[in-house]
């Protein structure tokens, strides 16, 4: 941490609270802090949301508290899928799975949307209130400390380095959260025995959407439906995704036929790719598969092989007072957007 007697004069610009990263938690905290008449400043280090798989789900419990918050029609009112109920096919067998046409909510089902379209929806309401400040591009690199106390953060912006002084600072940053690290806070690793490689498959019109999860000859595929495609996870052992990248497509798309046959026709057609993120290139895949910038995803948040804290969505840090030291992948290639879509990339 940085002592605020270092700065040479700089105090930093100061407001009450400090919320850093821009994922679903930071910036529905942010709104709700602003709504409640709390100065509040987001800083996100992106230039923008556009990260695929990234939590896009929004279940009948957030769309509850969407509708609590007046914003239910204006947020039904964007593109989605709704799903009412969900099935798993086994075999040449479907079963029936939760059907959410029982539940004691306003909405009965999951709504499909993809995570930027959410969270530029919340920036927008966000901003409706003149307290509420969303810097985007701005990277916290460090806390500010004060008497032993979490003072601010210092933040890489794109014009400059920026000082910012704070009551609260809270910690929405990921699980690879800078500011954790920086506050020596302490974190939980939690193993898995499996992970997700994410692609899509272009699907058919007499597919039936409501199957989320396909299971045959020992592999289990998942199938979510987003319209005119299926964002597909495929479920693989721990450390497995060197051998499946080795062994090749032709053989990563032979397992989807043999998990998912009504597939076949969409995983043998060769269909262009997003590149990774930072490349000009728009042409269609035509490298080896899959370059080296596609990882696979742990289920619970966890980027393998890396074991790491779980993401910021399931709870804010926070530090006040004292420091507690002590757009798109396809089946042709994955891009190195295809992360967890649990991952607040802060």
């Amino acid at each position: 941490m940085t002592d605020v007697a270092d700065l040479a004069g700089d105090r930093g610009e100061p407001t009450t609270c400090c919320i850093v990263g821009g994922g679903p938690a930071g910036i529905m905290l942010g709104f709700l802090l602003a709504r409640a008449g709390v100065e509040v400043e987001v800083l996100e280090k992106h230039a923008d949301f556009l990260r695929d798989f990234r939590g896009d789900t929004v279940h009948p419990s957030t769309l509850e508290l969407l509708f609590e918050l007046g914003l239910l029609d204006q947020f039904l009112a964007l593109p989605h899928q709704e799903l009412s109920r969900l099935q798993v096919a086994i075999g040449d067998r479907t079963y029936d799975g939760p059907d959410f046409a029982h539940l004691k909510t306003r909405c009965k089902f999951i709504a499909l949307m993809p995570q930027w379209d959410f969270l530029d929806f919340l920036a927008r309401q966000g901003r409706r209130y003149p307290n509420f400040h969303l810097r985007m591009s701005t990277e916290v690199t460090d806390l500010l400390e004060e008497g032993g106390r979490v003072v601010g953060v210092r933040a890489r912006t794109e014009q400059g380095e920026l000082s910012l002084r704070a009551d609260l600072v809270v910690a929405t940053d990921g699980r690879h959260s800078t500011v954790r690290e920086r506050a020596g806070l302490e974190r939980r690793d939690f193993g898995v025995p499996i992970d997700a490689l994410w692609y899509r498959l272009t699907k058919r019109t007499d597919e039936p959407s409501a199957v989320l999860g396909r299971m045959r000859n020992g592999r289990l595929m998942v199938t979510i439906d987003r319209g005119d495609y299926f964002q597909c996870g495929s479920i693989i052992p721990k450390g497995a995704f060197d051998r499946i990248r080795s062994e090749g497509l032709d053989a990563f798309r032979a397992g989807i036929v043999g998990t998912a046959p009504a597939c076949s026709a969409s995983a043998t057609r060769p269909t262009p790719c997003r590149p990774p993120e930072g490349s000009a290139s728009t042409s269609p895949c035509r490298t080896p598969w899959p370059p080296p910038t596609c990882s696979p995803t742990s289920p619970v948040g966890e980027r393998s092989p890396r074991k790491t804290s779980p993401p910021s969505s399931t709870g804010a840090k926070c530090q006040r007072g004292e420091s507690r030291r002590g757009r798109s992948s396809s089946i042709g290639a994955c891009s190195a957007r295809a992360a967890s879509p649990s991952r607040s990339r802060g």
